[in-house]
């Protein structure tokens, strides 16, 4: 038997109320400095979607929410481990070309700075396009998009780079009459 939509909130509400500041406390102890509501947030939103997996008891579901809370801390991590990752292996790239070569050492400086300054959703797009060799379609599935979208992420993240490295479009000007 199904609960109700009203029996379903209030039971998440009495869930929150009980476990938010622990849980805030928990993370506090394992993200950086004003992370913790996020990631907290964010395991309220899975423990949201997965609400009839949570435990009728509140100290099992409590403990059922803390373990929550710790694999969206460790995803993180993992997601910060991947995109340093990312930005060895481009220093790694860029490097092979000539090593000797005073300007290319430049280039790479330039690179490794402006790539720090993407956002991750850039970084990412990015990375699938140039580092991973996917096409489109694939990188679109990967992120769990339409291609379409895919493709305007990935143009918008090679102007932020572009950005980034100082290459700005030059503007087009009217031509003088002759």
């Amino acid at each position: 038997m199904s609960e109700q939509p009203e029996q379903r909130e209030a039971r998440f509400v009495a869930l929150y109320e009980a476990t938010y500041a622990d849980l805030v406390r928990f993370a506090q102890r394992r993200v950086p400095e004003g992370q913790a509501d996020d990631t907290v947030a964010e395991a309220f939103l899975a423990a949201w979607r997965r609400l009839d997996d949570v435990p009728a008891q509140l100290p099992q579901a409590r403990a059922w929410l803390f373990g929550i809370v710790r694999n969206t801390i460790l995803n993180s991590h993992r997601g910060v481990r991947r995109q340093q990752a990312v930005a060895v292996r481009l220093a790694e790239v860029t490097t092979t070309w000539l090593p000797d070569d005073a300007e290319l050492v430049a280039r790479q400086v330039d690179l490794a700075r402006a790539w720090e300054q993407l956002s991750a959703v850039h970084q990412e797009a990015l990375a699938l396009a140039v580092i991973d060799d996917l096409p489109s379609r694939e990188a679109a599935a990967v992120l769990g998009i339409t291609s379409v979208a895919y493709r305007i992420r990935l143009s918008r993240a090679r102007n932020a780079l572009r950005g980034h490295l100082g290459h700005r479009p030059t503007p087009v000007t009217e031509r003088q009459p002759s």
